[in-house]
């Protein structure tokens, strides 16, 4: 009975002793609104006047960490940890959230367990999607209407999408974005641009957020085709476009076995008349004189072709041939 009375006491006497010990303190100066990109870091500060007893750090009235004045920090996840400064008047408590999520956003709270006792920010976890035109280079004829389109995929917050021309900012009535949220709670846009070009445009469509040092962006040459740029493109594909229809000419001939005109030889081709070849007798050891009206052709006119004759007699025949 004793036992149960100390029990159902003790938490009367922790509070009695937290308020007698901080009576006399409170907080400095509270944590400041802080907005990062997903996957970095959040740091929030709190500074009380000595004397302090415990100092509690909340996330969307959660406690994430806590901080005893006799024991120091007492940490409970490795996504919330802490660092601590001291002076003659104050300690500060810095509270240090790693690799934020979309869903910390919210309040974080510094509390030192008293009346007014509390002092708090907010976090805002924004995440950097993806932006594109899916061309980076389009041709079109002088007078012509386009319309160039820029998509921004997987934001939060939807992105604020402007345009701009020759690094000048085009007025946003010339261009129409639309946004929608998806079911992983990050946003699409579709901005679509409306121009009609006289000369070759550098266009550029940009995505921005608040957590972003410098607005993403996406670029895209729109060359009017008689154009300088134009032309010189043009011709260029225009080559390309030719080549492969040659390569693909030459390729047809050598599959139906026509000459191939790029090839040149190594050495030109005999034009010599080839000799006759002239067959001993069957067993004969004997060299056979060639006929006088045979006509012979030096071995420094040309290479002759080789020629084999194979006997149907399985005698062994030996043949010479007289050059």
């Amino acid at each position: 009975m004793e036992r149960f009375q100390k029990f159902i006491l003790l938490p009367f006497i922790l509070a009695a002793s937290l308020t007698g010990l901080g009576f006399c303190y409170s907080i400095l100066n509270g944590p400041t609104n802080a907005t990062v990109l997903a996957g970095s870091e959040a740091r929030f500060n709190c500074t009380v006047a000595n004397g302090w007893a415990i100092l509690i750090w909340l996330l969307n009235t959660n406690p994430v960490l806590t901080v005893i004045n006799s024991h120091g920090p007492i940490e409970t996840s490795d996504r919330f940890t802490s660092q601590s400064y001291n002076n003659s008047q104050s300690f500060t408590s810095e509270l240090i959230i790693h690799n934020t999520q979309l869903n910390d956003s919210g309040r974080i709270e510094c509390s030192i367990q008293k009346i007014d006792g509390s002092s708090f920010a907010f976090l805002s976890v924004q995440v950097n999607g993806t932006l594109l035109i899916k061309n980076s280079t389009l041709i079109v004829k002088e007078n012509t209407t386009v319309e160039i389109v820029c998509e921004a995929l997987g934001w939060a917050p939807a992105p604020e999408i402007t345009w701009m021309t020759n690094d000048s900012l085009i007025d946003k009535s010339r261009y129409v974005t639309q946004q929608s949220q998806g079911s992983n709670s990050l946003y699409n846009a579709l901005s679509v641009l409306t121009l009609t070009p006289m000369d070759t445009e550098i266009l550029t469509c940009l995505a921005d957020i608040e957590a972003l040092p410098s607005p993403q962006n996406a670029t895209i040459a729109v060359i009017v085709g008689n154009s300088t740029l134009g032309s010189t493109y043009e011709n260029e594909v225009r080559k390309i476009s030719v080549k492969k229809k040659t390569d693909d000419r030459l390729g047809s001939r050598q599959r139906s076995g026509s000459e191939n005109q790029g090839y040149v030889p190594e050495e030109p081709p005999y034009t010599g008349q080839i000799p006759t070849v002239v067959s001993l007798p069957p067993m004969s050891t004997k060299f056979t004189v060639p006929r006088p009206d045979l006509h012979t052709s030096s071995a420094s006119k040309g290479r002759p072709q080789r020629h084999t004759d194979y006997p149907i007699n399985p005698k062994k025949i030996r043949n010479v041939t007289h050059v």
